[in-house]
């Protein structure tokens, strides 16, 4: 990371995740490919730690640029203006990249423009998983379904080049970014790959209320994303409907899932999997209801 002129810049987003980021920048020194041929910038959204306190942390594994505009797009925004190289690896601050993670991610993008790679769910014990990370393991992060059926990467696992990037443009604030920044490269002809050997770990969430959290979250930015389609309304009403069924079809899933070993995390799962997807049906109907009433 010397080199004046990496080939590969790392955008790593950041807010109060101390020991995620420790751990994410304890991951990319061990990366196969040599340590100049790659920078990795760390893109802190303003942390109330405070920047000495970031600084003190990363201890010269990466550049430390901090962005103020909130959001985890604009901090990637700010990190690709810091970046020197020609090419884009993107992952979280909570995520652990895997060794060979930006040799296979470098190496998928050969007959794409831009790839997203494998996520694999971590858990602390698998032997006694809560039921949010039982239902985590076989439901979260499934890069290959949105990658080659929804036509998007997150954000989380993406490799592009900077010119392409900067055709593009950069992250939405608000809204599903990365979702939206896809389905925007999409539009304008930049071809979308999946890279399975290009692999981070990232940690299941353990309870109810950081499921919820997330989803709460989720519906928000998506709802967003559907009101500025034609007919956005009705097509969220009609998605928001078939919430509550959508758990009967997945139940067979968790059954057959590799990533579950006993009937009570099974059962578990789908019980957890019933409630997100209840819960998720009421919030999308709360989030219509209020719009229609502002």
């Amino acid at each position: 990371m010397t080199s004046s002129n990496p080939p590969i810049s790392v955008i790593v987003p950041h807010y109060r995740d101390l020991i995620g980021l420790d751990r994410c920048l304890e991951a990319l020194q061990k990366q196969s490919i040599p340590s100049e041929d790659f920078e990795v910038i760390v893109a802190d959204n303003n942390s109330p730690e405070g920047e000495a306190t970031i600084s003190a942390l990363i201890n010269g594994r990466a550049r430390l640029v901090v962005v103020t505009e909130k959001g985890a797009g604009p901090a990637r925004n700010g990190g690709v203006d810091a970046a020197r190289g020609q090419v884009l690896a993107f992952t979280d601050s909570d995520c652990v990249p895997d060794e060979r993670w930006l040799a296979e991610g470098v190496a998928g993008l050969k007959p794409y423009d831009f790839v997203g790679g494998r996520v694999t769910v971590l858990v602390e014990n698998l032997a006694r998983m809560t039921p949010v990370e039982a239902f985590e393991r076989v439901f979260a992060f499934d890069f290959k379904t949105y990658i080659t059926r929804k036509g998007f990467t997150g954000a989380g696992n993406m490799f592009c080049s900077k010119r392409m990037f900067e055709q593009v443009g950069g992250f939405r604030p608000a809204v599903s970014e990365d979702l939206e920044w896809s389905l925007r490269a999409r539009g304008m002809g930049f071809r979308l790959g999946y890279a399975p050997g290009a692999i981070v770990g990232h940690p299941a969430r353990q309870s109810w209320a950081e499921l919820r959290a997330k989803w709460a979250r989720v519906n928000r930015e998506t709802y967003l994303l559907y009101r500025e389609r034609r007919a956005g309304r009705l097509q969220w009403f009609a998605r928001t409907l078939a919430l509550p069924f959508s758990a009967i079809f997945h139940a067979p899933k968790v059954l057959m899932s590799d990533q579950l070993s006993t009937f009570r995390q099974r059962v578990s799962a789908i019980k957890v999997l019933v409630q997100i997807r209840l819960w998720r049906f009421l919030d999308a109907l709360a989030l219509l209801a209020r719009d229609g009433a502002a």
